[in-house]
This record gives C-alpha cells, sequence and structure tokens, in this order.
C-alpha cells in the first residue's frame, strides 16, 4: 500500500529525515514509532504531498507521490495529531462536508455518515462540536478520516493527548476496521502498538533503526514484560519502589502521557 524508498528531508541544513526506507503491507496495522521529534510527522506529511522531500521515493498502490495537489491524496484518509474543526457545526453537518468536499453523492454521504458515527460512537450525540471533549473530537476526527472508504489511513499521534478511556476508545475503532483498511498508527506510546500493529517501524534519529512484524518482535524477547497502567497520574518511582522485590527486577520506566504512566517491568523469576 505504502512505499519509501531513500527518503531524506532537511530543515535549516538539519537533517530530520535521513535516507529512510520502509514498505507497508496491504490490510494491516502498521506502527510507525518514534519519539516526540523523531521525524514521524514530517514523514506523513510528504506522503501526503504536503511537504517537499529533498530526496527519495513514495508510492501509495504503485502511483508515485508528488508534492502539492497530489492524486493519491483520493486513496488516503488521514487523521493529524490535533485535527481542527468549524465548531458552529454539528456531527452530520461536518461529515456532509467533509463528504462533498470529496464528490460523494448526497445518499452515499448519508449513508456513511451514519454508520461512522455508529462506529466512532457518535451517532446520538447533536451538539456543536464547539462543545465537545478532545476524546470526542478525536473520534468525529475518525469517521472524517473515513468518510471516502480510504485504501490508506494515516493517524498520526492519534491516543498523544487523550485519557485512559479515550485512548481505549481510539484503539477500539482501528481494531474495529482492521482488515477494511490498511492503517499506519504513529505513535510513542508502545503499548498502544503492541495491543492493535501487525508490523512497525521504528525510527530513530532520522533513521529505521528496526522494522519487523510484531510477533516476531515478542517472539525475540529473553524475559516477559509487564505493563502497568494507572487511572490517576502516579510518580513511577514510588511504585519501582513499592514493587521492588527480590523476583521482579524494575529496568525502565517511560511516561506514556501526562494523565497515566506505563511501567515497564522485566520479569526474572
Amino acid at each position: 500500500m505504502l512505499e519509501i524508498r531513500n527518503l531524506t528531508k532537511s530543515f535549516n541544513g538539519r537533517k530530520v529525515i535521513d535516507d529512510i526506507s520502509f514498505s507497508v503491507p496491504q490490510n494491516c496495522v502498521f506502527g510507525f514509532i518514534g519519539a516526540n521529534g523523531a521525524g514521524k510527522t514530517t514523514t506523513m506529511k510528504m506522503v501526503l504531498g504536503l511537504l517537499n522531500a529533498d530526496k527519495g521515493e513514495i508510492k501509495v498502490c504503485g502511483e508515485r507521490v508528488r508534492f502539492g495537489a497530489t492524486e493519491t491524496n483520493r486513496l488516503i484518509g488521514y487523521l493529524p495529531d490535533v485535527p481542527e474543526f468549524y465548531g458552529y457545526m454539528r456531527p452530520k453537518e461536518y461529515l456532509r462536508l467533509c463528504g462533498e468536499i470529496v464528490g460523494l453523492s448526497e445518499k452515499t454521504i448519508r449513508t456513511r455518515s451514519d454508520e461512522l458515527l455508529e462506529l466512532v460512537g457518535l451517532s446520538d450525540v447533536n451538539k456543536k462540536i464547539g462543545g465537545f471533549s478532545r476524546g470526542m473530537k478525536q473520534r468525529l476526527g475518525m469517521a472524517q478520516a473515513l468518510i471516502s472508504e480510504p485504501k490508506l489511513l494515516i493517524c498520526d499521534e492519534p491516543t498523544s493527548a487523550l485519557d485512559p478511556i479515550g485512548r481505549k476508545e481510539i484503539l477500539g475503532i482501528l481494531k474495529q476496521i482492521k482488515g477494511r483498511t490498511t492503517v499506519i498508527f504513529s505513535t510513542h506510546i508502545l503499548s498502544d502498538v503492541e495491543r492493535i500493529c501487525d508490523r512497525v517501524a521504528v525510527l530513530n534519529k532520522g533513521k529505521i533503526v528496526l522494522e519487523s512484524e510484531i510477533n516476531d518482535l515478542k517472539i525475540g524477547r529473553k524475559s516477559k514484560t509487564i505493563t502497568l497502567e494507572f487511572e490517576k497520574e502516579v510518580e513511577p518511582d514510588e511504585v519501582l519502589r513499592a514493587l521492588g522485590k527480590d523476583n521482579i527486577v524494575p529496568t525502565r520506566c517511560e511516561a506514556a502521557e501526562t494523565s497515566i504512566e506505563n511501567l515497564f517491568l522485566e520479569v526474572s523469576k
């Protein structure tokens, strides 16, 4: 569905993307992993033709992506990390506008809108978008991205600013559409990747340092990993000290969000 070959991009003389290559198979959820600022969004914008690559080639469904008004965007649905809306509109009005922009018939727009609002849990919501929570906006953004039944869905950090319930809702939607479209799931939250992704590529300092099937990564682990998720903010060091027993060896801790801490602990016995 997506082929990237020798892609390079620099800003003000600093190389952000350094000669990366990877491919995304059809009908999978592909995790594009990297720390904040690693270049994930830059890569996605080049796939969408919104940024001009310094070097390299991008193909979507075998068609070359070109900077500007690229024809390949008819095949892509896009959910940015912070989707923007017309706050005075209601969900169905907004989806009608999106459907008209991509050239859908009135009948198709009505049918698809009803299906998608049901999928994202907004079928009974008729208030203006300006009054939506962050999670509701992300779910409406997902419906918008799917309105044209794209062959490739790009989700750029869709769970990055959500609370645990909002993250669970977005991951649930992605699980439901798995198999109906190919998904690129850009994130820095490793636990989300493990839950829904089939294949991953890891971006670090502008380079792809790992590309693998998720099952191969799991098999390759020498020890088991436990992930603890807390509904409220906690101090990682306190939890690690509390679990510092002889049979549990804490090795690292990563904060997934400001509202949730994921603690990764290696089990030695």
